[in-house]
């Protein structure tokens, strides 16, 4: 007789800023939730626009989550627990270093749902979502919608005069919102 199959995998929700990533993985917790499956939330310490413990979309849809400071803290996190789902949240601020945790985590028999940018603000692949997407067993990637002429929006850009020029500033200076980002299309990017 065969042993059961261990049940973990990995899921990847991405885009670019506004197209619906954390609304669409808050939505997951809450459908795994109903089905009375164990959830751990979380989301990177450098994110604390909406509160420290706190991940939320910009339509206001929010859940209480953990916070870790880099990849290797969402292990800390988990210590002696092996909840069904791990949801994580900005997925692009925990850096490359994600990529061998989330895979550890579904090799112990977890889903772990992933959600972030999977391009910067000038359009280049953003680790670690590249990467996991290519390992995932599932991969939603959403758009937005173009704020200059309503098309599909694959990308966003930065429109804040002060904010950092590149994309070798640090991680923490790029947090921003609508008063920084718009979400464009591949013609109205750059």
């Amino acid at each position: 007789m065969k042993p059961a199959p261990v049940r973990g995998h990995v899921e990847v929700i991405c885009g670019p800023m506004f197209a619906g990533k954390t609304e669409e993985l808050l939505r997951r917790v809450r459908r795994a939730r109903l089905a009375g499956l164990d959830v751990e939330v979380v989301n990177h310490a450098l994110d604390d626009r909406r509160g420290p413990g706190m991940v939320s979309s910009h339509d206001g849809i929010s859940e209480a989550s953990r916070t870790a400071p880099d990849a290797t803290g969402i292990g800390r996190l988990l210590e002696g627990r092996s909840p069904d789902i791990v949801a994580i949240d900005e997925a692009q601020f925990f850096g490359p270093d994600l990529v061998p945790v989330v895979d550890a985590l579904a090799g112990n028999g977890m889903t772990v749902v992933v959600a972030g940018l999977s391009v910067t603000f000038d359009g280049r692949p953003f680790e670690p979502l590249p990467s996991l997407m290519a390992t995932a067993e599932k991969v939603t990637r959403l758009t937005a919608v173009c704020a200059v002429c309503g098309g599909e929006a694959a990308f966003h850009q930065r429109v804040d005069p002060g904010a950092p020029a590149d994309a070798l500033t640090p991680v923490a200076e790029h947090v921003g919102g609508v008063e920084t980002y718009q979400a464009r299309c591949r013609h109205h990017r750059g």
